[in-house]
């Protein structure tokens, strides 16, 4: 079961939470896929999602890139949750590690990936650290990149219909980065009021 380790609330009534468990499992209208350009679904993230939500997510990612062709680095794409709790799969392609302008192809990642939840009017989402995986992107960098390019997004669309973002790692150690990253912003004002859980 996903535990919610933090919750903070910005000023506009919005919520960011830390929550540490498998992002398959998570109850909100969409969840963010670590894709890559080709949206193949072999391991990680990608993999877990086509093992929980069928094989439907699977054909219709290759249907998006058959018509659309290759999803770009820093860009995303929607398809179907399939089988699981979610309403919409978001498959955001993030930077390798050493290819250049990583710190803004993943914060372009993120806000494309919450730009096409919010067309489908989506209230709550639920992101991995993209990037940090396989890709090599460093995760306490990754972290500050992906809660800073959320934070800027519902700071420029106070109208967004996004109310919720859950910030979800399965593995302890990422979890408690973006617990750390979160208290960090939350002391630095930018922040609403902190609401901690137990994180034993």
């Amino acid at each position: 079961m996903n535990q919610v380790v933090y919750t903070y609330t910005r000023p506009d009534g919005r919520t960011v939470r830390v929550v540490e468990g498998d992002i398959t499992a998570e109850e909100v209208d969409a969840i963010v896929n670590a894709a890559n350009e080709q949206l193949a679904h072999g391991g990680g993230v990608a993999g877990a999602i086509v093992h929980k939500g069928g094989p439907e997510i699977r054909e219709e990612s290759r249907r998006w890139v058959k018509e659309h062709g290759p999803v770009p680095t820093g860009s995303a794409a929607v398809t179907g949750a399939g089988k699981l709790k979610a309403r919409y799969v978001v498959h955001a392609v993030g930077p390798v590690w050493g290819a250049g302008n990583e710190e803004a192809l993943l914060a372009s990642a993120v806000r494309t990936a919450l730009a096409l939840a919010d067309e489908r009017g989506v209230k709550s989402i639920s992101l991995p650290a993209i990037s940090t995986g396989i890709f090599g992107f460093p995760k306490p960098l990754g972290v500050k990149v992906i809660l800073g390019a959320v934070q800027r997004y519902l700071d420029e669309r106070p109208r967004s219909s996004i109310g919720e973002v859950r910030l979800c790692n399965i593995d302890r150690g990422t979890t408690e980065l973006f617990l750390a990253e979160v208290r960090r912003l939350e002391a630095s004002g930018r922040s609403g009021r902190g609401d901690p859980r137990s994180f034993p």
